[in-house]
């Protein structure tokens, strides 16, 4: 006897009836029994992790913990083999690859991973469920990306406690920063899902086209001009650039992340410091894959530092990579985003 045979070769099936809904969480909620106990299983914590399935965007959490707590009480009384085998034949076809999604979940460790140890469970869950190895790899990547989207903010200081304000009126015709150091015409179209978010020190204007354009800014300390003038413009703007914004700002939330193209340029806005980041799976958009979970595209991030009057900027604008579309060279890539970065820069009023 395996040490599965409990859950996927009883002969049994429950004498409960279950919704196709009901058999996704029936999934989730056997995977979360099969390597424990039964009093283990919180039903709160699954039934938030279920309320994230697009299955049960009509329920509310405290519906799916009435299921859970009803499902938790058949494996109890019934056994989980039998749930199992309910769950499995309740399943709509449209649904399936929801319940192994549900199961997938279940097993994600911290570090958004399946454990060796609970691997061959999931080898077992895909062959009952009649899974093809692609089919069953693909909707593990997805998970995964979904739940990394969802754990990493688009920025590093979304993070921080102040708030982030969505602005959806575009009456007005321009932005003016809350510190009054610099106004910008809107770049983006309420029509093609323009959107303004802005927080202290930071706004960014994207669309539903892939447009993103953010400027971050920050008050210069007369006692920074010490080591400007020590260390010379050039080497300044790169440590706060490569060294300090983008490690935070990027790299902790797309891992892979990395930069490909480095340039001084002198003679523009009195010497700013241009850097390409190559980031996959890092855009600030996503695709909807056919089980519903949402994938973030492949980009490049161009990111442009100066000092202008009593303020530091790091303007930032990205390519993302749409519909099979492919990169260009690096080179070409560079300086396509810079320019498109510079012409934004163009349209700032700084005071």
């Amino acid at each position: 006897m395996t040490k599965y045979d409990k859950v996927f070769n009883s002969p049994k099936t429950s004498e409960e009836s279950l919704s196709p809904e009901e058999a996704v969480a029936a999934i989730a909620t056997v995977t979360a029994i099969a390597d424990s106990i039964i009093e283990d299983v919180d039903a709160e914590s699954l039934a938030g992790i279920l309320w994230e399935f697009e299955v049960f965007e009509e329920y509310s959490e405290d519906e799916i913990t009435e299921i859970v707590d009803r499902l938790i009480s058949i494996a109890e009384e019934e056994g989980i083999g039998p749930l199992f085998n309910t769950a499995k034949v309740s399943l709509s076809d449209e649904l399936v690859l929801d319940g192994f999604a549900a199961g997938v979940i279940v097993l994600l460790d911290d570090d958004l991973a399946i454990p060796k140890s609970k691997q061959p469970y999931l080898k077992k869950l895909q062959a009952a469920l009649e899974l093809e190895d692609e089919e069953a790899e693909e909707i593990i990547k997805e998970v995964i990306a979904a739940f990394k989207e969802a754990e990493d903010e688009e920025y590093a200081d979304d993070d921080d406690d102040d708030e982030t304000v969505v602005i959806e009126d575009f009456t007005e015709q321009a932005y003016q920063s809350p510190l009054g150091n610099f106004t910008v015409p809107i770049p983006v179209d309420p029509q093609q899902g323009g959107r303004i978010q802005s927080q202290e020190g930071v706004v960014g204007f994207s669309d539903d086209i892939g447009t993103l354009l953010r400027i971050d800014y920050y008050p210069f300390p007369l006692e920074q001009l010490e080591e400007l003038e020590s260390v010379g413009q050039e080497e300044y703007l790169q440590t706060i650039l490569v060294d300090k914004y983008i490690p935070q700002a990027i790299f902790t939330n797309v891992p892979d992340a990395s930069v490909e193209y480095t340039e001084y340029l002198e003679n523009t806005l009195r010497g700013a410091y241009y850097v390409l980041i190559d980031m996959p799976k890092g855009s600030t958009i996503s695709k909807q894959e056919n089980n519903g979970t949402a994938i973030r595209l492949d980009a490049y991030r161009g990111l442009l530092t100066f000092i202008s009057g009593e303020f530091l900027y790091i303007v930032s604008s990205q390519h993302s990579f749409i519909d099979g579309e492919t990169p260009d060279s690096v080179e070409e890539e560079a300086e396509d985003i810079k320019e498109n970065i510079l012409e934004f820069v163009e349209t700032i009023e700084f005071t």
